[in-house]
């Protein structure tokens, strides 16, 4: 039955009528407009009117960014579970609202800086229900041969939100006010509703699959593995540098002379090099070994944040957030490919969102760090940001002790064993 099975479930992924790009489309358009674009990259642009506003600290300020990552940590397995066991809609749909409305909500701040923490605890509870993570299962479903493009397209999407979301935000604030940008952001993130209501569902199966199919570990046997804690703490560690270094970015990059339109650029600049090192990584990564992929544009992503450390001039800012989106941009796209590679797909959800835990751990902490930082100097230190870009070299040290001839799981058989346990509504 199996050979009768995969030819149909293979058909014609190359052809741009192939209907699992309609459902990639629909989330490339709900990832763009989803929490990883909206929140890690405007919060730095928040910083300084808030404080204006409010009188709050730097470090007090990050603190929700923390809390917000903190408790994406605690409930993306919860989140992975649902979305091995429903439909992606059920998921994502609510999450998308509640996250809108708790983002349009900032806007009516008072000097209670409790009730702004309480908002980003509410964003970190619906957070991975609108991003990437919510659709990578059901694209999973769609594709086999062409699954890292796949993967990559999906993700280019929090590349173009990061381009045009940051210098939208900047014009809001600079012309209506900080508290309208809030509210804007609110009506942004209802925008990726209705393809996703629409079009997003998981590829329909037969009723009988080969037993032999249902391929995939254990939760329990990956855990006791060392390639899956090798990719947890390099997720770990590129997230501590990544959201360390971006959500203080534009508010760095201010104090060391570059004005606030080219600091907003180079978030958006960040993005859209994310979308190209997304697209070639997505194209490399089903013709050469994944592991040594991630080494390399990990490599990039310490680069970039070493230039960052020391720009004084709009052109280092712009190199160094280009190079940093290449990395660590590219990073995310490697880290779900693996997984499945190594585990199988019948929990992946789940197995992706205890990685998304580790992601969240070296999230909250990062800012928190370079806030704490600031904080007891009174600037952005360079050697501050240093330390950041070791981080990330020690992730790309890391990623040499994954072996790139591990494959248990045949991929046709991986596809299958995913989508013969998927709920289609």
């Amino acid at each position: 039955m199996s050979e009768q099975v995969i030819p149909k479930l293979q058909d014609n992924e190359s052809s741009i009528h192939y209907q699992g790009w309609s459902v990639a489309a629909a989330a490339f358009v709900g990832v763009m407009v989803s929490f990883a674009p909206i929140v890690p990259y405007t919060f730095s642009l928040f910083l300084n009117p808030l404080h204006a506003a409010f009188g709050w600290q730097r470090e007090a300020i990050s603190g929700t960014f923390a809390l917000a990552a903190i408790t994406v940590a605690v409930v993306s397995p919860g989140i992975g579970v649902l979305l091995d066991r429903f439909p992606p809609r059920r998921i994502i749909l609510p999450s998308v609202v509640i996250f809108a409305l708790a983002l349009a909500s900032l806007s009516r701040l008072g000097p209670s800086i409790q009730r702004f923490y309480l908002t980003y605890f509410v964003l970190g509870l619906v957070a991975n229900g609108t991003a990437q993570f919510a659709y990578t299962r059901t694209i999973l479903t769609w594709f086999n041969r062409r699954r890292g493009l796949a993967l990559a397209f999906l993700l280019t999407g929090s590349g173009v939100g990061s381009i045009l979301i940051p210098p939208l935000t900047q014009w809001v604030i600079d012309h209506h006010g900080w508290r309208d940008a809030y509210l804007m952001l609110g009506g942004v993130a209802l925008l990726g509703l209705p393809l996703t209501a629409l079009l997003l569902r998981n590829q329909p199966m037969p009723q009988r699959v080969d037993e032999s199919l249902m391929s995939g570990e254990t939760v329990a046997s990956a855990l006791r593995t060392a390639p899956f804690w090798i990719l947890a703490f390099i997720i770990m560690l590129s997230a501590f540098g990544e959201n360390g270094l971006v959500t203080n970015l534009a508010a760095m990059l201010t104090e060391h002379g570059v004005t606030v339109q080219a600091a907003a650029l180079a978030l958006s600049v960040r993005g859209g090099a994310g979308i190209v090192g997304r697209l070639f990584t997505g194209f490399l990564i089903d013709r050469l070994p994944a592991q040594r992929i991630q080494t390399g544009i990990l490599l990039l992503s310490a680069a970039g944040t070493l230039i960052l450390a020391f720009s004084g001039t709009s052109a280092m800012a712009l190199l160094g957030a280009a190079l940093l989106g290449i990395g660590l941009g590219s990073e995310a796209d490697v880290a779900p490919y693996l997984l499945a590679r190594y585990f199988g797909r019948k929990h992946f959800s789940v197995l992706y969102g205890l990685t998304w835990t580790a992601y969240a751990i070296g999230g909250a902490t990062g800012p928190m760090v370079v806030g704490h930082f600031y904080d007891r100097a009174g600037s952005y230190q360079p050697r501050c940001i240093v330390g950041l870009a070791c981080t990330t070299l020690l992730a790309a040290g890391l990623s040499l002790f994954l072996r790139s001839d591990r494959n248990p799981y045949h991929a046709s058989d991986i596809n299958l064993a995913s989508a013969s346990i998927s709920l289609e509504e």
